[in-house]
């Protein structure tokens, strides 16, 4: 070959990898890279897979399970540590079916039980954001904190078989396009069952969805790094908010007395907030139209009268400058506790919570600036906090149950251990 076609060959090559990099590049349609990037906002992809101080996506972040502590994988299209290599087909199967390639089961603290309602055409734009829109990082994933035999996989097909269903969702023609669109975010890519459903023996969701099997128990509450995820299907909260307020809740973390606290916050610092209007309204008009978890929701024990008068006056001495002689708080600052679903419902956790660990209120595009809530579990003993639990809920109109020093030892004990 002589000088001047060996320089012909080489540049046909250039030529040829410039050409494959203009199509990869270009394989997704911007409209599908953006409407994928609006989905995974949706599915809240960068709250798990984002370690503290770490690139977006490039997983990293502990999650405690019953078994031991595993970590986020990284989700940027690296080829080596991330899904870059990934085809649309691994990419489905992983996120709707919790299987890697190679038939690595998935742990189940990736929401893919309810991930798996998400439509074909939201699983190709999903693709297409991670694919083209995000950029590829080459954090390396970490091996999970786990001893022999709980790092073996394979059971986890069994779980799967067991509490994992295979249908994407399907609209239910008896119920309006507002409705269903709702559904279809909460069950399937807003995940909210997996915060709000209450988990088995297993730690799988008792249900998936209302209409399914158990159908009853879908959003009746749970617990979340001992915050209690509301039963959204409550009474005391139903008759709270509106589809109209819940709709607000999720866009700045606030409605009508009710504020929102522990990992919640994230949830709409992430996600949430960042959602359509009409989607927002979407999800509160589902909401509002589930069936109504009838529970107890008026105290039957009646509180010490002497319980109530010592929670009045530690009420007076650390909580009155904020939250009013009156229990109104201040509109905008200081969330109100008269009618508040976090005091009155019926359980106590999140009031003991944030009372011995404090609480902040999430950051939104309106509220850039959080309100904090110091915590008092070292000034205060089990029996103070006990006291002062119950004075709030019961004070002002609010009619719960008075709350025992043995709720707060043990809710104390778990936080410190956490």
């Amino acid at each position: 070959m002589n000088k001047t076609m060996w320089m012909r060959a080489v540049l046909a090559a250039v030529l040829a990898v410039q050409a494959g990099c203009a199509l990869a590049a270009a394989r997704f349609a911007d409209q599908d890279v953006q409407r994928g990037a609006y989905l995974a906002r949706a599915g809240d992809c960068v709250a798990c897979h984002t370690a503290p101080g770490g690139k977006p996506f490039a997983g990293g972040l502990k999650m405690v399970m019953p078994i031991g502590a595993i970590y986020s994988t990284n989700i940027t299209p690296d080829k080596t540590h991330g899904i870059g290599s990934y085809s649309f087909a691994d990419f489905d199967r992983a996120v709707r079916h919790g299987v890697a390639p190679g038939g690595k089961h998935l742990y189940p603290a990736m929401p893919y039980p309810s991930y798996a309602r998400i439509t074909p055409q939201d699983m190709h734009a999903l693709y297409a954001y991670f694919m083209q829109g995000v950029p590829p990082d080459p954090t390396p994933n970490r091996k999970p904190d786990m001893v022999w035999p709980m790092t073996i996989r394979w059971p986890l097909a069994i779980w799967d078989w067991l509490f994992v269903r295979d249908t994407t969702f399907t609209p239910d023609p008896k119920q309006s396009a507002q409705y269903n669109r709702g559904a279809y975010l909460v069950e399937g890519l807003g995940h909210c069952g997996a915060c709000h459903t209450p988990r088995g023996l297993f730690f799988q969701e008792k249900a998936l969805s209302a209409g399914g099997p158990n159908g009853k128990l879908f959003l009746t509450g749970g617990t979340v790094e001992h915050w209690y995820a509301s039963n959204l299907r409550s009474s005391c909260l139903q008759k709270t908010l509106s589809a109209q307020d819940f709709a607000l809740l999720l866009k700045t973390g606030s409605a009508n007395n009710f504020t929102v606290a522990g990992g919640m916050t994230e949830v709409i610092h992430h996600s949430t907030q960042h959602l359509a209007p009409d989607d927002l309204l979407a999800i509160g008009t589902y909401l509002k139209a589930l069936p109504p978890e009838v529970s107890a929701q008026v105290a039957s024990t009646q509180p010490d009268p002497a319980a109530v008068q010592r929670g009045k006056a530690l009420y007076d001495q650390h909580c009155v400058a904020c939250h009013q002689p009156t229990g109104q708080g201040v509109p905008a600052a200081f969330p109100s506790l008269v009618g508040n679903p976090s005091v009155r419902c019926l359980n106590p956790t999140n009031a003991i919570h944030a009372i011995l660990a404090g609480a902040t209120t999430a950051v939104t595009a309106s509220a850039p600036a959080p309100m904090v809530m110091p915590p008092f579990g070292t000034q205060l003993s089990d029996q103070q906090v006990a006291d002062l639990v119950t004075f709030i809920r019961t004070s002002w109109g609010n009619a719960a149950e008075p709350v025992s020093a043995e709720q707060v030892k043990e809710l104390r004990r778990a936080i410190a251990g956490r």
